[in-house]
């Protein structure tokens, strides 16, 4: 059995497919199961024990233009796939789907294009989004964070990178608490003076602050004091995974941070969630979080993955969410 995944969407998105692939493992545990992402999706994806290859699609590179799409189903279509599953809902994987020419190919019924599908099956909103993604394989299991947990795996090389931040910075034993205030949206950004107050009191008071981020997070004034570890744009995401593993608590935005740490029981998640909500199922697949938001504010949900600014120009959904909650929520967890 020879099964191609194709998902080309965000970091989050993939991260959150990784209990998809371990339930294909149970259904069909002789399969050999290729994954096609991004660049960026397959370096989350690294090291992944369910997987028999990651095969790079370089939207913006050697696979740009139709000609790029193309050339990627013509390889795909000689591997002979049994089944195709396309977990996005964009044009370009139901095309690169039917290009593999596979007799089996399922997607949401309303994705675009969705009548290059041979099967396909409903987007059920009321769903968190890894539930959603299992009922590509079936609905009548029971699908459970314990049964189907978010899996990522730290190569032995990024374990001992991050090894060595912690004892370079005496973080060994302590309690991290790790600040990502990143985003790709800016509505999905919890105010920094915000973020930098929770810091402060942090470490006024004896605490270790970790602040994770890529490249785009350093251009982010963050108030870096004397004891604070700045990993922003030092780290890989199997890396920063095994920050978060490391880490008592994390505080992050409506991004992928909460899904990366939601691979670690250990770690309790607070999650800012301003124009977004938990019923969009993009919350923390974990049973240790918890999330922060203003409630029965009418302008809420104003979009799916956030904004540029605010449609009604208040930004109340973030703005009330104040430092002195995060910061007391932050103590409450440390001290169980």
């Amino acid at each position: 059995m020879k099964i191609l995944i194709i998902h080309t969407a965000f970091i989050g998105d993939i991260v959150l497919s990784t209990p998809l692939l371990k339930r294909i493992k149970e259904v069909y545990p002789e399969s050999k199961i290729t994954y096609v992402t991004t660049p960026i999706g397959a370096s989350v994806l690294r090291n992944n024990k369910h997987l028999t290859e990651i095969i790079e699609y370089d939207k913006r590179g050697s696979h740009s233009g139709i000609k790029g799409l193309i050339a990627l189903g013509k390889r795909l279509r000689y591997e002979n796939f049994n089944m195709v599953l396309t977990l996005h809902r964009y044009l370009r994987s139901s095309i690169l789907s039917w290009l593999t020419r596979s007799p089996k190919r399922i997607g949401y019924k309303s994705a675009n294009g969705s009548f290059l599908f041979t099967d396909k099956i409903i987007y059920d909103k009321e769903k968190h989004e890894v539930e959603k993604l299992l009922s590509f394989i079936d609905n009548n299991t029971k699908n459970t964070i314990g049964n189907y947990p978010i899996e990522l795996y730290p190569s032995k090389k990024d374990i001992e990178n991050i090894e060595s931040i912690w004892i370079e910075n005496k973080l060994i034993n302590k309690n991290v608490v790790a600040i990502a205030p990143g985003s790709k949206w800016f509505t999905k950004k919890w105010p920094l003076e915000y973020f930098n107050q929770v810091i402060d009191l942090l470490v006024e008071n004896g605490n270790k602050v970790v602040i994770v981020g890529g490249k785009d997070e350093l251009f982010l004034n963050i108030n870096i004091s004397r004891g604070i570890v700045d990993l922003r744009g030092k780290t890989t995401l199997l890396e920063l995974a095994e920050v978060l593993k490391r880490s008592k608590i994390v505080l992050t935005n409506d991004s992928s941070p909460i899904h990366i740490a939601s691979a670690f029981s250990g770690t309790h998640i607070i999650a800012l969630f301003g124009p977004t909500v938990k019923e969009f199922g993009f919350f923390p697949w974990s049973e240790n979080n918890e999330v922060l938001e203003v409630e029965n504010l009418s302008c809420r949900p104003c979009a799916i993955h956030g904004g540029n600014k605010c449609p009604k120009g208040h930004f109340k959904c973030m703005l009330e969410i104040k430092p002195e909650l995060a910061y007391r929520k932050i103590i409450e967890n440390l001290k169980r």
